[in-house]
C-alpha cells in the first residue's frame, strides 16, 4: 500500500478528534483523482487564520480498549501505520503542491504512550529540520508521554493537545478503563503549563477534548474541568465530542449524544472563558445539565438583568459582557465609542456591531430602556 492510500484510510477517522475550527471540506479541492476530502480540511486557526489542514493519524493499531472507541484493542477492521518518515515525505509533497498548509497529527497508542509518542515528536523533527516546514503542527501528547517528550513536541508544535476524554477519574474508568486521569493525562497538561511558566519564551497553545454523553456525565462536572483548566493550566480550548455509537463496541448501543447538548456546552465554555462567568452562575438544571432550550447567557440574562439592565454608557467592560448580543470585541468597541458621545439608541449599537435585538430587553440607553418590538424572551437555538 502505498502512503496516499494510507492516508486514505488513517485521514477520514480523525473526525472523532476535534481540532482547531475545521470545516467539512478543503478550502483547496485536491485534484481528483487524489480523493483527500476527509482528509483536507478548511479550519480556522487561532487569530482567525484560515488553511487547508490536513488531519491524520499515524497508527490506528492501538493496545488500549476505551469502550467508545474505534480504534479499542481486539476490534475487528484493517490497522494501518505511516512510519514517521514516509508521512513527513507525503506531507511535504501536498505542502509543495499546495494541497496542505499545516498538519494535526494524532495517533492510537502503540507500544506504549511514550513509544508513540517519540514517532510524533520524530515525524515533526522531519518536518521542521529536514524539510525545513515553518507552517502550523498540531501534536497530540500521548496518555504517559515523559515530561521531555511534552518539552520536546512543545519546540515543535503551534499546538498540542491532551485528550482528558472525562472530566473525572470516576468517568474515565467508566469510559477508558485502562487509562488513569491524573497521572497519564492530567499531568501532561500541568506539566504544558509548568513549562510556559518556567521558561519564558513562545510556546504553543494546548487543547483538550471530552467524550460527551457516554458514561452519564453531567454538564457541571465537564464545566467544572474545563474552568479549572482555564486558570490553571492555561488551556486555550476545550473541545467536546457528542458520543456516537461505533459497531463492535462496549458501548454500541447507547445512544448518541443530541448536538445541542454539545453546543450548549461551547457556548458556556466560552463564557468561562472569555466573558468572566464562573461555572456556579451558569443556569444548570436539578441534575446539573444546561438547559437545551436557550443559550446559556440569554438563561442567565433573563434571571439577573430583566429588572437590572445595564447601563452601556458606564458600564464597565464585566458588566458588558454579561449583555446578550455583545461580546469581547463589541465591548471594546462599545467602550472606545463612549469616549466620544452618549450612545442613545439601538442604531448606535448596531453600527458597533452589537446585536441589538439581543441586547434591547436587558439594557438602558442614557437611562432609558431602548424602544423594540420583539419578544421578551426569544428562543435562540
Amino acid at each position: 500500500m502505498d502512503a496516499l492510500e494510507k492516508l486514505k484510510l488513517l485521514g477520514p477517522p480523525t473526525c472523532f478528534e476535534p481540532a482547531e475550527e475545521v470545516g467539512a471540506a478543503g478550502r483547496r479541492s485536491p485534484p481528483p483523482r487524489d480523493d483527500l476530502s476527509g482528509c483536507v480540511h478548511n479550519a480556522v486557526m487561532p487569530g482567525g487564520k484560515r488553511i487547508a489542514l490536513l488531519k491524520t493519524l499515524l497508527t490506528s493499531a492501538c493496545e488500549r480498549d476505551c469502550r467508545y472507541c474505534a480504534f479499542r484493542q481486539g476490534r475487528d477492521f484493517r490497522r494501518v501505520s505511516f512510519s514517521p518518515d514516509e508521512l513527513a515525505r507525503l506531507f511535504m509533497r501536498l505542502h509543495q503542491r499546495n494541497v496542505a498548509e499545516g498538519i494535526f497529527l494524532s495517533s492510537g497508542v502503540a507500544g506504549s504512550g511514550p513509544r508513540t509518542e517519540d514517532r510524533l515528536i520524530a515525524t515533526a523533527e522531519l518536518l521542521r529540520h529536514r524539510y525545513g516546514f515553518r507552517g502550523y503542527i498540531h501534536l497530540k501528547i500521548m496518555p504517559g508521554a515523559e515530561r521531555e517528550q511534552v518539552l520536546a513536541a512543545m519546540r515543535l508544535a503551534d499546538r498540542v493537545s491532551v485528550n482528558l476524554e472525562a472530566p473525572n477519574a470516576e468517568r474515565l474508568a467508566r469510559l477508558a478503563p485502562r487509562k488513569v486521569f491524573a497521572e497519564e493525562l492530567l499531568q501532561r497538561l500541568r506539566w504544558i503549563e509548568e513549562i510556559r511558566r518556567e521558561m519564558p519564551g513562545h510556546w504553543p497553545s494546548s487543547t483538550t477534548q471530552f467524550v460527551v454523553g457516554a458514561v452519564g456525565e453531567s454538564d457541571v462536572e465537564l464545566l467544572t474541568t474545563t474552568e479549572f483548566l482555564h486558570r490553571q493550566a492555561g488551556l486555550a480550548r476545550a473541545y467536546f465530542s457528542g458520543f456516537a455509537p461505533v459497531p463492535d463496541t462496549p458501548l454500541e448501543d447507547h445512544p448518541p449524544t443530541p448536538p445541542l447538548r454539545e453546543h450548549r456546552l461551547y457556548q458556556s465554555s466560552f463564557l468561562l472563558r472569555d466573558y468572566g462567568f464562573t461555572v456556579e452562575e451558569l443556569p444548570f438544571d436539578a441534575g446539573g445539565n444546561l438547559p437545551l432550550d436557550a443559550d446559556p447567557k440569554l438563561a442567565w440574562a433573563r434571571r439577573h438583568l430583566a429588572h437590572a439592565p445595564v447601563e452601556l454608557n458606564t458600564a464597565d467592560r464585566h458588566a458588558l459582557l454579561r449583555v446578550p448580543g455583545i461580546g469581547p470585541k463589541g465591548a471594546e468597541k462599545l467602550l472606545r465609542a463612549r469616549r466620544q458621545g452618549t450612545l442613545h439608541d439601538l442604531t448606535d449599537l448596531r453600527k458597533l456591531g452589537i446585536v441589538a435585538r439581543r441586547a434591547a430587553p436587558f439594557i438602558l440607553l442614557d437611562g432609558h430602556r431602548p424602544a423594540h418590538q420583539l419578544r421578551l424572551w426569544p428562543t435562540s437555538p
